[in-house]
């Protein structure tokens, strides 16, 4: 494979994969993106809309919204990388100027970290619980281990353990999808349901928040595509994957997390991963649920590493115009990167799941006006022409700074701070709306027609796509 080094360590980085390069099919979208979301975190999501308030049927229907609304966003970003052959970061130099994007660059890092942080809490769970350890430090340092040495092997390993956590995971959920449906009552929490606006709006608000969270990465995962995979079905493939992987753990999530409350408390606050083991019978099923749950999150940190690391390269390289990077050197940055995560992680809070859902719905407030900005200027205003070579020059096309952009992009997260209703924080609009947090919908309309208004006359993309030659991207 010409994208890899004979030892199958993956050769590219930040630069664009050239023609020759290119291999596989849209369907490879669809097991990453599957396998990606049937997994322990995704099912803690969808408990989240339960345990802060929505029953149980309104939850689900809720987070089915949510991961509709943010998977398209989600695919639509997708959809960009067979034709660019770029991580995703990168392309948004093209709307940031290429100084200018390092802003949304480094908030893309700090929740690859977050992320990465809170699946090695319960991967190091499900770790502890396998080889029946009690002390919490040594599951998550041999999962970080674990999530380093796919890292570093890069795109075509990363896809591989996609299908293995797909296939596994798909096992694995239906298993312990028949375990619910006979030992739950959830014609009982159904029929219990009753609805409440805020916290129905809650749980859409976490899936969207799920889904966008994918959006600054999912590119660098289609981008291996050949350029002439019809882009919609990139698009179909990824949203497939992503939303029924998601709605699937996310019901069974609210399912579960309604069926632990008891008068004292919620028993699936305690310890998530024993919890599902107990759920499942205990014993040797528990133990093969638990190798699940290790495998699906061993893919998803691995895609949080991973891009990390193209996330922190493509802020060093801003300030000159190399596009490439030696192989020893992404070592380096992977290792630190994943170092930091098993360091976040041994240092979480008890307060898991509080602590996660604010980090979600933190999330959704600053991705929401990256994600409008980069498809508002992709589908309608450069229409899918880029000068690729100028996305690694700062006096090139793009510029070092857009200033419009970047407007856009501040004034669309400080819209939506009177709107936001977390614990940490309370808008003064949420009262007037009867406790209902809608900042993520502001969002999404003031940065839109700021950017389309800022922009749509001031467009600087060529005639059509300018690509780099194979000579030019082996000298950068």
């Amino acid at each position: 494979m010409a994208s890899t080094t004979n030892s199958g360590i993956e050769k590219r980085s930040i630069e664009m994969v050239p023609d020759a390069e290119r291999h596989g099919t849209p369907r490879s979208q669809f097991t990453l993106w599957f396998g990606a979301n049937t997994q322990i975190t995704a099912i803690v999501d969808g408990a989240l809309a339960v345990v802060f308030g929505a029953d149980a049927l309104w939850a689900i229907i809720g987070l089915l919204i949510g991961n509709i609304i943010g998977g398209i966003v989600m695919a639509l970003h997708s959809a960009q990388g067979p034709q660019l052959g770029l991580p995703q970061m990168i392309s948004s130099r093209a709307q940031f100027g290429i100084i200018g994007a390092i802003i949304p660059l480094v908030l893309v890092v700090l929740m690859y970290i977050g992320f990465a942080s809170t699946g090695a809490v319960l991967s190091g769970q499900a770790v502890n619980l396998i080889i029946g350890v009690q002390t919490p430090w040594v599951g998550i340092v041999i999962f970080g281990a674990l999530t380093a040495l796919v890292a570093l092997l890069g795109y075509k390993y990363i896809h591989v353990l996609g299908r293995i956590s797909s296939v596994t995971g798909l096992l694995g959920f239906l298993f312990i999808t028949y375990c619910v449906l006979t030992q739950v009552d959830v014609p009982g929490l159904i029929s219990g349901s009753s609805f409440a606006f805020p916290a129905f709006l809650s749980a859409i608000a976490l899936s969207v928040g799920w889904q966008l969270t994918y959006g600054p990465y999912v590119a660098d995962y289609s981008r291996y595509l050949p350029r002439s995979t019809p882009a919609s079905k990139t698009f179909w493939f990824t949203f497939g994957g992503s939303v029924i992987g998601s709605q699937w753990s996310m019901t069974l999530g609210a399912l579960i997390g309604a069926a632990a409350m008891t008068e004292s408390g919620n028993l699936f606050v305690e310890n998530q991963v024993a919890y599902v083991g107990d759920i499942v019978g205990g014993g040797v099923f528990a133990l093969l649920i638990f190798i699940v749950i290790l495998l699906g999150k061993l893919t998803v940190n691995t895609l949080n590493a991973y891009g990390a690391f193209m996330c922190t390269l493509t802020i060093l390289t801003s300030f000159g115009n190399k596009a490439t990077i030696r192989r020893w050197t992404r070592a380096v940055f992977v290792i630190g990167i994943v170092s930091l995560t098993v360091l976040v992680a041994l240092l979480a809070s008890a307060d898991f799941l509080a602590n996660f859902k604010n980090f979600v719905l933190a999330l959704l407030m600053v991705f929401t006006p990256w994600s409008i900005i980069n498809l508002t200027d992709y589908y309608l205003i450069s229409k899918d022409r880029f000068d690729i070579p100028a996305f690694y020059d700062r006096n090139g096309r793009y510029g070092a700074w857009n200033w419009r952009a970047l407007a856009s992009y501040g004034i669309g997260v400080v819209v939506q701070i009177p709107f936001l209703a977390q614990s940490f924080y309370t808008g003064p609009m949420v009262a007037k709306l009867g406790g209902a947090d809608i900042s993520w919908l502001v969002g999404i309309v003031v940065t839109f027609v700021l950017y389309y208004v800022l922009i749509r006359n001031r467009g600087v993309a060529p005639k059509e796509t300018i690509y780099p030659t194979l000579e030019e991207l082996e000298r950068k």
